[in-house]
């Protein structure tokens, strides 16, 4: 494959994640496994497998369970630095703060928390010939009930869609070039936001300063609970026919490292992360476990998500049995 012109990018996996509660409370979102692997580590495996060779990663929430699982960066055939945030800087604030250490005047942004596969390459190329300040990755809005996105015209945004608006929009997929200047004027440490920040101010000071990379590359969403068992379940089944040669007729997930399956027990479409206990009779459907949580003999839950009572804050929704703190996973 050819490599993109820009070899660096800063990876977004600062936030808070609120709304994977209460996994989240757990491990940072990008550190979630997705069918066995850290969504992190797949995320840089997909960078580096198209040219990149170096990537910075902003810390705030759980910091300790990204860096745990990504290290230096050397396994993955890329050299990985960190940027470090207090206060959480958010989506603007954040790339000017990692500016010293991408040292580069163009560099990839993207989301540390969606999986997608974007052709670098020639996103970089149609960058480069338009000139634009930041390009982003676009795909027609697969729910527009649901995500705001941007309106675009001749491969340009023209401006921002709401969720629910009644006009063609297209959602932003998490991938974007960017050059350094669109950042170097914040104030260094100082929280700001790209899309609804500066981003809109661009769009109002002039046109054709944000060009839109149309594209069909998948999109999978790790946004709640349900969207994260379900993007689970499609990259276990994904890696299952690859690995098979054929589409085998199940719904298994990897169990986590360290964790323990009653032979008594029955699972169905069910995530268990790491040091996770589940005892004989227990029946799950369709359910997260998380890590370091058991599920005593007998139990049985369905669309829930399952977390260690001790480790995580009981909030409005949640409810408390035995050891386990339980949430809807909706």
């Amino acid at each position: 494959m050819i490599a993109p012109r820009v070899d660096r990018a800063l990876v977004l996996t600062a936030g808070f994640g609120t709304r994977l509660r209460p996994l989240t409370a757990l491990r940072a979102k990008p550190a979630v496994p997705v069918a066995g692997q850290p969504l992190v580590r797949r995320i840089l495996s997909l960078l580096a497998a198209q040219g990149l060779c170096q990537a910075v990663l902003n810390l705030h929430h759980l910091p300790a369970t990204i860096t745990a699982v990504v290290g230096d960066g050397s396994d993955l055939g890329l050299k990985v630095r960190y940027s470090w945030e207090q206060p959480l800087l958010g989506s603007a604030g954040g790339p000017r703060h990692a500016l010293p250490l991408l040292e580069a005047d163009r560099f990839w942004i993207v989301n540390g928390d969606t999986l997608t596969d974007v052709n670098l390459a020639a996103m970089a190329d149609t960058h480069t010939r338009s000139g634009a300040l930041v390009t982003m990755a676009v795909v027609p809005t697969p729910r527009p009930e649901h995500y705001g996105g941007v309106s675009v015209r001749d491969g340009w945004v023209t401006g921002l869609t709401p969720p629910g608006a009644n006009r063609p929009a297209y959602h932003f997929i998490g991938v974007q070039i960017a050059e350094a200047r669109v950042f170097a004027d914040l104030s260094d440490g100082e929280p700001a936001q790209s899309v609804s920040g500066v981003y809109r101010a661009m769009l109002a000071a002039r046109e054709r300063v944000i060009g839109a990379f149309v594209c069909d590359a998948p999109f999978r969403d790790i946004g709640t609970p349900a969207d994260y068992l379900r993007t689970s379940l499609d990259v276990a089944r994904l890696e299952s026919s690859a690995e098979q040669g054929f589409s085998p007729d199940n719904d298994t997930i990897p169990i986590g490292a360290r964790s323990r399956v009653a032979p008594g027990a029955r699972l169905v479409r069910t995530a268990v992360w790491d040091d996770v206990t589940i005892e004989d009779g227990v029946e799950l459907t369709e359910c997260v476990v998380g890590d370091g949580a058991r599920v005593a003999a007998g139990a049985g839950f369905a669309r829930r998500v399952l977390v260690p009572a001790g480790r995580v804050e009981a909030r409005p929704g949640t409810e408390r049995v035995g050891d386990l703190l339980v949430a809807p996973l909706d």
